[in-house]
């Protein structure tokens, strides 16, 4: 029989996933390419042989998705699948017309196809849109079972975004262990804040070898979700954060819709900062589509390292990338920092910003704030230009990654954060423990 012709549309992550667990070994399909969107860089590389598998001896490449279009049109395409996360709903539908329009079948992928079953259990944390505070929600995760006495170890979300053959199992442990690959900023944002718990972490391409891998050395699994995808294990406990700034987003972006409907736990985080009649709007959607979860309102109280390098002082404020960028957030946590503890002004950075930062700024509109945007060397060192040619007291860094380990800041800096607490008497953690019967 004639193998059926296959499109993966991507951004180095889920498709990768999809195509491991569900068509690397079958034989009734065949993975023409892969093509990728959100992620600059990923275009133009190889998925290589030795991950691909029997059926593909050469690998598999990866087009950019403008030429969807004509890729499915010239290898006579069955189906096309989309494989990649935080999009609103018009744009998921726009990408079937797109598919369908073309001659082939567009396709979705579920939990059944793509989810692994673990020996040890999972718990997972994601969202319905990026930047709704899953990094503080896992670390809180982390410090209640630690606490148990339990051993945890924590499985990210896939960014392989350098050497996928080196990249297939990654093992972090220490601080020096982040310096075997060369990773990108976004990468190490992820990873760090965990080992800075004593965590270890796994991620890579592979992760039914990093599932194994990390079932031996593990009371608990923490999957650490990125954008708004789903598990790609099989969770015992799903906690799904919601963001009571972007009301009707939890029911209009995909997948986070489908994280919502099957959470155990939903948590609508950063009430505190939002209207009340939002939150209210939040609470009657997922009640909705979720009768049976038990919903958490949380504040997300800001952490301060150093106030005095804020008060009166003009500073420049540097936010997580991915919140700013498809996240779609304006601001984020450095920018309120900076507006509750008295900051002089907050400076503008367009004027000083270099390269694809400023390009980056100019695209999402982002106005007195910089991203964290490190997808390359090059892309760190015009981060570094513009920074240091900013004119201004102190910086601001509202992201997880110490970037002064990564190059010189000419000016002062101070680090902002931020946990995530339940409103009302009862404790995030205990209701957790409650759930796994701790």
């Amino acid at each position: 029989m004639e193998r059926k012709k296959v499109v993966i549309m991507g951004a180095a992550g889920r498709d990768f996933h999809n195509f491991n667990v569900f068509f690397r070994n079958n034989e009734y399909y065949n993975v023409v390419c892969f093509t990728a969107a959100q992620i600059p860089g990923i275009a133009g590389r190889n998925y290589p042989p030795s991950l691909a598998g029997k059926l593909y001896p050469k690998g598999i490449p990866v087009y950019d998705e403008k030429d969807l279009t004509k890729i499915i049109k010239e290898n006579n395409i069955d189906i096309g699948i989309l494989a990649y996360s935080d999009l609103d709903y018009t744009y998921v539908m726009r990408k079937a017309s797109e598919v369908l329009a073309a001659g082939a079948d567009f396709r979705l992928m579920g939990p059944k196809s793509t989810m692994l079953k673990s020996k040890v259990p999972i718990i997972s944390v994601c969202a319905v849109r990026t930047g709704c505070g899953k990094s503080a929600v896992s670390e809180l995760v982390v410090n209640a079972l630690k606490e148990k006495k339990k051993k945890v170890v924590v499985i990210r979300h896939p960014m392989p975004y350098g050497d996928l053959e080196k990249g297939a199992v990654q093992r972090f442990e220490t601080r020096d262990d982040l310096n075997k690959y060369n990773l990108t900023i976004e990468e190490r944002e992820e990873y760090e804040h965990h080992l800075n718990l004593g965590c270890v972490v796994y991620a890579g391409v592979d992760y039914e070898k990093i599932l194994r891998n990390a079932e031996k050395e593990s009371d608990y699994i923490i999957w650490d979700g990125g954008n708004n995808d789903l598990p790609f294990y099989k969770p015992d406990l799903h906690i799904v954060i919601a963001d009571a700034l972007r009301p009707g987003h939890e029911i209009s972006y995909y997948p986070g819709e489908v994280n919502a409907r099957m959470a155990d736990i939903l948590i609508i985080n950063k009430v505190t900062n939002a209207n009340k009649d939002d939150v209210l709007k939040i609470m009657n959607n997922l009640h909705d589509i979720n009768p049976n979860a038990t919903i958490v309102q949380a504040s997300a109280e800001i952490v301060v390292e150093n106030i005095k390098l804020i008060k009166d002082r003009t500073v420049l404020v540097i936010e997580d990338g991915p919140t700013l960028t498809h996240g779609g957030m304006k601001y984020g946590v450095a920018y309120v920092a900076a507006k509750e503890n008295g900051a002089k002004k907050i400076i503008n950075p367009k004027k000083y910003a270099v390269g694809s930062i400023k390009g980056i700024i100019e695209k999402y509109k982002l106005g007195k704030i910089i991203p964290a945007m490190g997808y390359s060397k090059q892309q760190m060192t015009e981060l570094q230009a513009t920074i240091n040619a900013a004119k201004c007291d102190t910086v601001l860094i509202g992201t997880p990654i110490r970037l002064e380990r990564l190059f010189d800041i000419n000016k002062p800096f101070t680090h902002i954060g931020y946990a995530v607490k339940a409103i009302g008497t009862k404790k995030i953690k205990d209701i957790i423990y409650d759930r796994l019967k701790l």
